[in-house]
């Protein structure tokens, strides 16, 4: 199977299953109307991943080269179902697959949804499995794209079983605690309490230096799991 194949391929069966009603639905989810789909239950993207998965013609090759039509298609669900589909090929990682990814964020992902899939199941093998290094993310915390830079502490979360050094992590997002867009915040502040859940001393040591400075959803999130008398110990300074 070609890439242009699997393109086509991709695109039929989501017209196949569409679904007017619950594209008004997921709408609802997405600011500024970044919802552009065809309204697919995520059991069915799963579903059409798993057949995919059965053809013997797809490479991760294939994936790579098939992905920037899709991206640029800006329909969610094939979004989706090339990023999944490339999660299944994480044994075949390389540095340059890894470069080939990044630029998705240049030319598809700009909401939430996408940005977290990479960072949850299509990113955290190349860490995991030596393939790149922490600091191949540098560049991605001064992205022009919000959800690129979103997707750095994101992916971090699944570092967190395994990372020996959270004060290491911490200083490397440190950028992010002063990033101007929400969408930044809610990623910070999801691994930040996360992080709480595994090492709280040193999640709050942070917290600390931070709350009376970084952006209150950062805090918000981070804290999210603290009882409510535990939390006032993060609230901001009155000046």
């Amino acid at each position: 199977m070609t890439s242009q194949q699997l393109a086509r391929e991709i695109k039929s069966v989501c017209i196949d299953h569409a679904n007017e009603a619950n594209v008004i639905k997921y709408s609802r989810y997405f600011k500024d109307g970044l919802y552009n789909g065809y309204g697919l239950t995520a059991p069915q993207i799963y579903g059409i991943v798993k057949e995919l998965n059965q053809v013997k013609e797809i490479s991760l090759q294939t994936l790579l080269d098939a992905a920037p039509a899709i991206m640029k298609s800006g329909k969610s669900e094939e979004i989706s179902i090339i990023m999944l589909l490339a999660k299944g090929f994480y044994k075949q990682y390389t540095p340059d697959a890894f470069k080939s990814m990044e630029g998705w964020y240049r030319i598809g992902i700009n909401n939430w949804a996408h940005a977290d899939t990479m960072g949850m199941m299509v990113l955290p093998p190349f860490l995991l499995k030596n393939v790149i290094e922490i600091n191949n993310f540098k560049h991605w915390l001064k992205a022009d794209n919000k959800f690129q830079r979103r997707s750095v502490p994101v992916t971090f979360i699944k570092l967190l079983k395994t990372h020996e050094s959270f004060p290491d992590l911490f200083a490397f997002i440190e950028n992010l605690m002063t990033d101007p867009e929400r969408e930044v915040h809610q990623g910070a502040g999801w691994f930040l309490r996360e992080a709480w859940k595994r090492k709280p001393e040193e999640t709050e040591l942070f917290l600390l230096k931070w709350k009376d400075t970084c952006p209150r959803l950062i805090i918000q999130y981070a804290t999210e799991k603290m009882t409510p008398e535990y939390k006032m110990n993060f609230r901001r300074k009155k000046i």
